[in-house]
């Protein structure tokens, strides 16, 4: 039988086996309502309070700045709609993100466009990062909010946000964040980043689908953007996912408690990944900052190599890697983030994303470094042209 290895965790990561415990022990054993006031909608009101209490604690927040999502993308569909909506009889409609922006954020950008709103994507430079200044040219006294990615989930680049949010302040507007590749893989402090509202999802960091997070900070104008009951403090009505928020919790306390020494082995296998495939490939280059970017992605360039030729490859090896966002997967357009690093679009259309995480080897790595120089070489044999070292 054959291995298989696990390079996508971008995408999704495994669940950590005390994630799934805790899932499994709340489906079975507390199927109360956390709305009832009976002992068993009591006992689900402290599930969720206890995942609370651990997302609070890895993201340094207060418990009460807490909302319980379906994931990411309600998540950020909540925070721009729903600060849209509380300032816009303001006057204030002009929204600002980053050309680089999953799609969760910029399609929510385009609905709102659509409804009159004045957009802005700010451009990023070759390594994928936002210039601060970029920020300052492009804001102004209508502008309701900022939204710019924590950690990017191609490239895995991370923005200076704290510079970016305290621009946002001094014009009066407030600073979302897409945390959902950060938070759990490097410490996030909300209270130093500076922003106002912030994204994160369980399967990012191995908790399981289905549950995410938006914070938001005390005092912050919102308007729920589902409504019905009065859950989650009148701000997301319906009732909670309480297994899955129970195994969001487990996986927060998990991440909080091994995040300083996971961060730097997962670190040390990317860099062993990226140097082998740098050293024993020809025609390869890394797409992104090379520093300020989360410990476990690189995006490789293969020349003469059309990406998704080379991941069915390796897919039939039993390596499973991404040409990029999973929530892209199926279109034949090439990444709209390397696009808008001005990459070439032979490069926008030949990189592949390899992330690491808390299950993955030095052995699955030297494997994957191994096994690749074959594949490169026998799909570049399809053509004629030379491959420049």
């Amino acid at each position: 039988m054959r291995v298989r290895i696990y390079f996508d965790y971008n995408a999704t990561s495994p669940m950590a086996p005390e994630a799934v415990d805790a899932v499994a022990r709340a489906m079975r054993d507390v199927y109360g309502n956390a709305s009832s006031i009976h002992h068993f909608g009591q006992q689900a009101k402290a599930t969720l309070d206890e995942a609370r209490s651990a997302i609070a604690s890895l993201l340094h927040a207060d418990p009460s700045e807490i909302v319980f999502t379906s994931g990411g993308t309600e998540a950020d569909n909540m925070a721009i709609r729903g600060a849209a909506d509380a300032l816009e009889p303001s006057g204030r409609r002009h929204l600002i993100a980053s050309s680089i922006e999953h799609e969760a954020v910029l399609n929510t950008l385009r609905a709102l466009a659509r409804r009159g709103w004045r957009t802005t994507l700010l451009p990023v430079d070759a390594s994928g990062v936002v210039s601060p200044e970029r920020l300052r040219d492009a804001i102004d006294a209508d502008t309701a909010l900022v939204s710019v990615m924590h950690a990017n989930n191609e490239i895995g680049t991370m923005q200076p946000v704290a510079a970016l949010a305290a621009i946002a302040h001094e014009h009066g507007a407030l600073m979302h964040t897409d945390a959902v590749q950060s938070v759990g893989k490097v410490p996030v402090d909300v209270r130093a980043l500076g922003v106002d509202l912030l994204s994160l999802s369980a399967h990012k960091f191995n908790g399981p689908k289905g549950a995410g997070v938006l914070w938001i900070k005390r005092g912050t104008r919102m308007q729920p953007t589902v409504t019905g009951g009065k859950h989650e403090r009148n701000r997301r009505a319906g009732t909670e996912n309480v297994a899955g928020i129970a195994g969001l919790g487990v996986a927060a306390t998990l991440a909080a408690g091994k995040m300083i020494a996971e961060a730097p082995r997962v670190a040390a296998l990317r860099d062993r990944l990226e140097s082998g495939i740098l050293r024993d490939v020809p025609g390869t280059l890394v797409n992104g900052a090379p520093d300020a970017r989360v410990p476990n992605t690189t995006n490789i360039s293969f020349e003469r190599i059309e990406a998704e030729s080379l991941l069915i490859a390796l897919d039939l090896e039993g390596i499973a890697v991404s040409t990029g966002s999973a929530c892209s997967s199926g279109t034949l357009e090439p990444s709209h983030v390397l696009k808008a690093m001005g990459l070439p679009t032979h490069r926008t259309q030949n990189s592949l994303r390899f992330s690491l995480g808390m299950f993955s080897t030095e052995e699955e790595v030297d494997q994957v470094v191994a096994i690749l120089p074959r594949l490169v070489e026998k799909l570049r044999g399809l053509t004629r042209r030379p491959v420049s070292v």
